[in-house]
């Protein structure tokens, strides 16, 4: 599959999931994780999500000190799974802003896309890794079923693939 394809799928599996699990480091090493909202629905020419975020929150903090992130989605209506590794980083781009902007933004951001505390997130992938199963339900379960009868390891539950995206 070309790269192209390969962020083509892992956008289509990103762009359903409401929500995914930012997580970040804290300056004593702990890892703190705030679900956000992805904000572009189909892959950009830099392979970057974009979250909306307070300029003077927790997150815009600590992604200042260390860049290095993870976000998780999980849509288990459509059995996908996605964990992607990024560098992140506070943009000051009106125009993006005002592209991305929505409705369920200004309930955030009251004061709309000019919210002088409106932050943009742009996570740049890095390495992305991602679940897809297309069997129903009833077919997984009996793969497992067979498996544990079996003593072996369920086969074929779906595609699993690492890109390495940078």
């Amino acid at each position: 599959m070309a790269a192209s394809n390969e962020h083509e799928k892992l956008f289509d599996l990103i762009k359903d999931t409401r929500f995914g699990m930012l997580t970040h480091r804290h300056s004593d090493g702990q890892l703190h994780s705030h679900p956000l909202t992805t904000q572009n629905k189909k892959v950009d020419e830099g392979a970057t999500l974009y979250f909306f975020i307070p300029k003077n929150g927790e997150i815009a903090r600590h992604v200042a000190s260390d860049a290095s992130v993870n976000v998780a989605y999980a849509n288990t209506d459509a059995d996908s799974y996605v964990s992607v590794t990024g560098q992140a980083s506070l943009l000051e781009d009106q125009a993006k802003k005002e592209e991305l902007f929505n409705p369920m933004a200004k309930a955030w951001f009251p004061a709309g896309v000019t919210d002088p505390n409106l932050g943009l997130l742009a996570v740049k992938i890095v390495e992305a890794e991602y679940w897809d199963v297309d069997d129903s339900k009833m077919v997984q379960l009996f793969k497992m079923a067979k498996a544990a009868i079996t003593g072996e390891t369920p086969k074929d539950l779906g595609e699993h693939k690492k890109l390495n995206v940078s």
